[in-house]
């Protein structure tokens, strides 16, 4: 899908069929979540995957499990301890996660969203799957609209403003510049300010110019730009940065974590390198 211009939100779902390529292959997501296309794009950059680890020690596929597994982590603790009955993914895609959770939790209202193209083809996936009903539902959302029906405000309209919720975003952050993206934060905080507890989980990739593989790592995002006729900005240089940039955009209590440093209990094998990937736990 071409890029429409650089604040439109349209290229980001390629790699959306990536990545539910990717957790089938790992075991957490379903056959029904595999398409022709993402096992095309997965099998035409095995070589390049292939020779990033066994070169330069970069695992694309780890990195995208450990923030996948982390962010699952710290939704769980979410629920079973601090109660929550009611989450929002955003940009959710192809992922798993909702229809894992769902299955898991009975009593869990789990509403995901996506542009409406997407939207609409994992409205119809989960529906023929028979994993749709009142409680696990599919809605459309563009972050960088302020007015219409797709605005945010639409989109939580219909939670209960009594109990508290968690909003995910995955694989969404580093397609926007920082701008744009703090920009969305800050209407997010503001939505997320209505509800008497609220937890927004996210990841992204930080400019750390010090890691011993940051030209590789510079290569990689190039790429990524190219295969989804975008560009993948990093943002922020270090932890107090990241907490400075949430706190900006409302956002009182900022957790950063290393999805590598805590590999074991993620089920994970240990990292040779440090982490390249983090994963944001912002409270309002």
């Amino acid at each position: 899908m071409p890029e429409r211009s650089r604040s439109s939100s349209a290229h980001i779902s390629p790699s959306a069929h990536y990545t539910g390529y990717v957790w089938y292959r790992h075991q957490l997501a379903e056959s029904a979540f595999v398409t022709a296309f993402g096992r095309f794009v997965h099998k035409l950059l095995w070589p390049l995957t292939w020779g990033a680890r066994a070169g330069f020690g970069l695992d694309i596929e780890a990195l995208l499990l450990q923030r996948h597994l982390q962010i699952d982590a710290l939704l769980t603790e979410a629920i079973e301890q601090g109660g929550v009955r009611q989450v929002v993914e955003i940009a959710c895609g192809l992922s798993p996660r909702g229809r894992r959770f769902c299955a898991r939790y009975p009593q869990l209202r789990y509403l995901e969203a996506d542009l409406p193209a997407m939207a609409a083809r994992k409205r119809l996936l989960l529906h023929g799957e028979g994993w749709l009903d009142g409680r696990h539902q599919v809605r459309a959302v563009d972050i960088l609209a302020e007015r219409g029906n797709q605005r945010l405000g639409a989109l939580f309209a219909d939670l209960e403003r009594s109990e508290p919720v968690v909003v995910i975003t995955e694989g969404l952050v580093n397609y926007f510049p920082l701008t744009l993206i703090e920009g969305f934060w800050s209407r997010l905080a503001n939505e997320l300010g209505e509800f008497p507890a609220a937890t927004y989980l996210t990841e992204l990739y930080p400019d750390l110019r010090e890691h011993p593989r940051y030209r590789q790592l510079r290569w990689g995002v190039d790429l990524i730009g190219r295969l989804t006729r975008g560009s993948y900005p990093l943002h922020y240089r270090n932890h107090d940065e990241i907490v400075a940039g949430f706190r900006r955009c409302g956002f009182a209590q900022v957790q950063v974590l290393d999805p590598s440093a805590d590999a074991s209990r993620l089920g994970l094998a240990p990292s040779r390198l440090p982490g390249l990937v983090r994963v944001i736990q912002a409270r309002t």
